[in-house]
């Protein structure tokens, strides 16, 4: 089997498992390689040989295998901020709540406790908006939704973000 093929079946096993995202230190664990200038290589050439796309500055999906296209977007922000606090909220939130009237299709708002940034994706664009409010302040006000596997703000921590911000509130649904 060469390791292209090795990486097909890599990223075959880990889509039936719910995943198909993957950073080159993870590719490379899987593959039992060194993660160096030489598999970075590897999977650049991948990408050009069509095999592989690359989502966002060192993650790849397979185009054999893709993740799920519901599923996808929120694998990427979880493989961009890893290691810290990130929950959907903002205007993903609201819309996905109904307390705006806007629907949001290409774009998830997400708060972090990383950096902020913005990120273009096949599957949309994801952005980062840090907040400096501690965990423990903003962890009473989130629950986790099984469907994307991620946090989410309830409308009140939504709206609240949504203010920090200094975000249009002019959106909001009069109840």
């Amino acid at each position: 089997m060469t390791k292209t093929e090795k990486l097909l079946a890599v990223f075959s096993a880990t889509v039936k498992a719910g995943g198909g995202i993957h950073n080159t230190s993870e590719l490379a664990f899987m593959l039992e390689e060194a993660s160096g200038p030489a598999f970075t290589k590897f999977l650049a050439d991948g990408v050009k040989k069509g095999v592989l796309r690359r989502v966002a500055k060192g993650l790849y999906e397979s185009t054999l295998t893709p993740p799920e296209p519901e599923s996808a977007i929120y694998q990427i922000i979880k493989k961009l901020r890893s290691g810290v606090l990130n929950y959907i909220s903002l205007e993903s939130q609201l819309s996905h709540t109904g307390d705006i009237s806007q629907v949001l299709i290409d774009r998830v708002t997400v708060v972090t406790k990383g950096r902020s940034g913005t990120f273009l994706t096949p599957y949309g664009v994801i952005e980062f908006t840090h907040t400096k409010k501690p965990i423990n302040r903003i962890a009473p006000n989130l629950y986790f939704d099984p469907d994307i596997k991620m946090f989410r703000a309830t409308t009140k921590q939504a709206i609240a973000d949504l203010k920090d911000c200094n975000r249009n509130v002019n959106m909001l649904v009069e109840n």
